[in-house]
């Protein structure tokens, strides 16, 4: 990789101050920083920040570079001035400062698992910073613990993926309650957007599972935060799409973990039904799992989010998707272990009493706790095997109402999706509670206590992906004319007007925790809330 050469720097102490300052800056800070789009004052840079530890670690290799202009949307493509690769928390902490301290400030992003799909860990001629460099130097890792009045918890490092703290605590016997469907992403990326799945009906989103952070602010400064110390804070970085903060440490909540589970799918061809079953369901006590999707016939029952349906349930699954345009599936999973074994089938039982899907369209399996929370990942690798993994992703997921999620049904499900038959990719649709959510935190949701998760999961070739985005835009017409009062998650808009309207009442908030947390506004332009750079 190219990184600063500091030979020339450490025999510079012999030169004349004025020589001293203009061979610096020739023969460093132009090789890197100079590439900056704002270029940078030289005599308000702060060289005592410039330090060996933190230079070192800058890179503008190619490959650095390339890696960190895209990501898993494969839409979008900002290339940034240069990559740091800390190993240290302070390296992170002196980068910033830097900015903060400088005249002309340079922005800097945060980049954990590059999951996004619109650039949003992306910062284009700034500087992002590649958290993964933490895992293997950094001493935060992962750690098991028990307070009194906590019990159990993990003091975790931002930059460490979920899927490397369930093995931490299933260890202990422990393990998060809150979780994202895909378990490759960091702990800093999920909480800096909510962390939802199946299981937020009941346990809330990962944002409302946390108990303190470690947090650099916009300002350079190291603060520890929490609902009782700093909560301003706290909030802020919770759902605050990377705006306030990059949060280095996250102390999660952790209960007993379940051994297995009992996993559930049943089908539908009344939507009707299908909600009504769901919100139920999320309504009673016993299920630890509620999610939904969609089975059209450009989309086989078996999907790279998990392989749950054997090959003759398959066939009959396509003999009954030929009779309907749309199916709906039904997913529900009760955690067990040894104890409840001899019951959990009665008590699986007891649970699908009532519940109106179609006679004979029940399907059950058995796995291991570890099997169903990790069952995306078997699909991704097929998927790399053949090539098709690294493709673009224009993926859209909106909080849908419940007052409207029927008229959302027949408007974009059926008139707009299946009449363009053009999606290739799961599509997600289940209800959640409003009362699992903190109002305080910066994610934003319906105002109603029901509203229904939505996540249309596409992926495309390079050639074609517009027509899919294009998909999206008609959707988002239809809803704001029929006035369907629906929410972005994972939000992504092109305007300030539509930032406003997103965020609505929390709008003023939210600048205002802006102007104390990164007044400079230094952090995660890729997000394009406050600077509205065209593509």
């Amino acid at each position: 990789m190219c990184f600063f050469n500091f030979t020339t720097f450490k025999m510079a102490k012999f030169f004349a101050p004025g020589y001293f300052i203009l061979f610096f800056i020739m023969s460093h800070l132009m090789s890197i920083i100079g590439k900056l789009k704002n270029y940078w004052n030289a005599s308000s840079i702060p060289h005592e920040l410039l330090s060996l530890d933190i230079a070192a670690r800058l890179s503008t290799d190619s490959d650095a570079i390339e890696a960190a202009s895209t990501d898993f949307g494969n839409i979008i493509k900002e290339k940034p001035a240069a990559v740091l690769y800390p190993s240290t928390i302070k390296d992170i902490l002196d980068l910033i400062k830097l900015s903060y301290n400088t005249h002309i400030p340079f922005t800097i992003t945060a980049r954990g698992h590059g999951h996004s799909v619109r650039g949003q860990a992306m910062a284009r001629n700034g500087v992002v910073v590649d958290m993964n460099s933490l895992k293997n130097n950094y001493r935060t890792g992962i750690r098991v613990s028990w307070d009194a009045s906590l019990g159990f918890y993990a003091d975790v490092g931002g930059e460490q993926l979920w899927i490397d703290v369930l093995n931490a605590t299933l260890v202990h016997g422990l393990a998060p309650v809150s979780w994202t469907d895909y378990l490759y992403l960091t702990v800093g990326g999920t909480l800096s957007n909510a962390g939802i799945s199946g299981q937020t009906f009941r346990y809330g989103p990962q944002i409302s599972n946390v108990h303190e952070m470690d947090v650099i602010t916009g300002k350079g400064e190291f603060v520890t935060c929490s609902k009782h110390t700093n909560p301003e804070l706290f909030f802020a970085v919770l759902g605050g799409l990377g705006q306030f903060g990059i949060i280095t440490r996250a102390r999660i909540v952790l209960e007993k973990a379940p051994t297995r589970v009992k996993w559930v799918r049943i089908l539908y061809s009344d939507f009707s039904k299908f909600t009504r079953d769901q919100e139920h369901l999320i309504s009673i006590e016993g299920l630890d799992y509620v999610e939904g999707s969609l089975m059209m016939n450009q989309s086989p029952p078996n999907n790279w989010r998990s392989s749950f349906f054997s090959p003759s349930n398959q066939t009959k699954i396509a003999s009954l998707l030929s009779k309907n345009d749309i199916i709906y599936c039904l997913e529900m999973v009760k955690y067990y272990d040894d104890q409840s074994a001899n019951t959990i089938d009665e008590e699986m039982q007891k649970l699908l009493e009532g519940l109106k899907f179609i006679p004979g369209f029940m399907f059950t399996r058995d796995a291991t706790f570890m099997d169903f929370l990790n069952r995306v990942r078997s699909g991704e690798v097929e998927l790399q095997s053949k090539g098709l993994w690294d493709v673009p992703h224009p993926w859209f997921n909106l909080f849908v109402p419940k007052s409207t999620i029927m008229d959302f049904n027949v408007g974009v499900f059926v008139d707009i999706i299946l009449r363009q038959n053009k999606a290739t990719g799961p599509i997600l649709v289940y209800p959640t509670s409003r009362k699992k959510w903190d109002e305080r935190m910066s994610a934003v949701i319906p105002e109603e206590d029901i509203f229904y998760c939505v996540g249309l999961l596409y992926s495309s070739g390079f050639d074609d992906w517009e027509v899919l985005d294009s998909l999206n835009d008609k959707i988002l017409m239809n809803c704001n004319k029929k006035g369907l009062k629906i929410k972005q998650y994972l939000p992504h808009y092109k305007t300030k007007e539509d930032w406003m309207k997103h965020f609505d009442e929390k709008w003023n908030t939210f600048q205002q925790r802006k102007i104390q947390f990164d007044p400079k506004m230094i952090l995660s332009p890729g997000q394009r809330i406050f600077t509205f750079t065209s593509f």
